[in-house]
């Protein structure tokens, strides 16, 4: 059996009988959380709670990026897309990296004190205006901006205890299509990608605890999209950029990894390229289908991976809003006009 290498998602804001008999199984490592599953703070930390009386040791993740991708709101700070601190940058730099700081630390330290690990986040796709999918979820077009908002960025994320997960790697901004709804290919050449896409990845690298890759692909490179690319995940990731952190793979109920075949055919090559975890969401029926494969397949773990990502919560929720750190992100927020 693979274990911990599953990480799925929960119908509402209860954990009813069927999902805590799933939650147990080893092959599981990781819960996501989506807006079906949240109310206000006092419901998710309840919910939280009772899935660590289960398994303690589950990843609970959840998309939390500021803008349009902000799963959790009522009761929380509505944080702002990366790409207005990125436009900011433009008029004031200094500023904007320590503005860029403070909303970092305050995103994790809200999700570490209501019981969550991780969001998936920062993005670090660069934004060209090819992608709307993408678009402000990146912070600028320019990569220099990028490495300096979001190696800020982390830095808070990190202060406040969360381990940062970049995506999409190699990276999703120059392509039109929508990976949820369709397979993006991406004509342009390696040295294109090294030179433009990679150079937030390998700046940040040694700062990253975990990576999500594209589905995307890169004929020019290799021919299956990067999720399921061991060139991509071990050759250039690992050997070459020398990322030592969690590979997790995107949503295998997206378009983008239908071509691949089955649930747990997409599984496997994922799992067969070098993804550590796979995740399966808003499909019930598929994660019990990799679940039985996971059952059936051997591959070597790394259960040290997935443990270095769960948080180490400073604050309890209670005495959060007291804390300094939370009243200069607020500061920061008037002063970008996001409040």
């Amino acid at each position: 059996m693979i274990q911990g290498a599953l990480m799925l998602d929960l119908a509402g804001v209860d954990l009813d009988p069927e999902e805590a008999e799933l939650l147990q199984h080893p092959a599981v490592g990781g819960v996501i959380f989506f807006s079906r599953n949240y109310v206000d703070p006092q419901q998710i930390q309840e919910l939280s709670r009772q899935i660590r009386q289960h398994r303690p040791d589950l990843l609970q993740a959840v998309d939390q990026e500021g803008g349009r991708v902000q799963r959790f709101s009522a009761g929380l700070t509505p944080l702002p897309a990366m790409g207005v601190l990125g436009d900011y940058f433009r008029s004031a730099a200094a500023k904007a990296e320590e503005a860029a700081q403070a909303i970092g630390w305050l995103m994790a330290a809200e999700l570490l004190a209501l019981g969550l690990d991780i969001s998936f986040a920062p993005v670090l796709d660069l934004n060209p205006g090819v992608s709307e999918i993408i678009g402000q979820r990146a912070v600028s077009a320019d990569p220099q901006i990028a490495i300096s908002i979001l190696g800020a960025y982390i830095s808070g994320m990190q202060r406040a205890g969360m381990a940062a997960t970049g995506k999409h790697f190699p990276g999703h901004g120059s392509v039109a299509l929508d990976s949820h709804l369709a397979l993006p290919v991406d004509e342009r050449p390696w040295s294109t990608i090294e030179q433009y896409d990679l150079r937030t990845f390998a700046a940040l690298m040694d700062q990253l605890q975990g990576i999500m890759p594209a589905h995307v692909t890169y004929p020019a490179i290799a021919p299956e999209p990067a999720g399921f690319s061991a060139f991509w995940l071990q050759e250039i990731l690992r050997r070459q950029m020398g990322f030592a952190g969690l590979i997790f793979s995107d949503d295998l109920s997206m378009a983008g990894a239908a071509g691949l075949g089955s649930y747990a055919d997409r599984a496997q090559a994922a799992l067969a390229a070098g993804c550590d975890m796979v995740l399966v969401c808003n499909q019930r029926d598929a994660a019990v289908q990799v679940l039985e494969y996971l059952e059936k397949a051997v591959k070597d773990t790394h259960p040290w991976r997935r443990t270095a990502l769960l948080g180490k919560p400073r604050h309890p929720w209670k005495t959060l809003k007291n804390r300094p750190e939370y009243t200069e992100a607020m500061q920061w927020l008037d002063r970008l006009g996001q409040r």
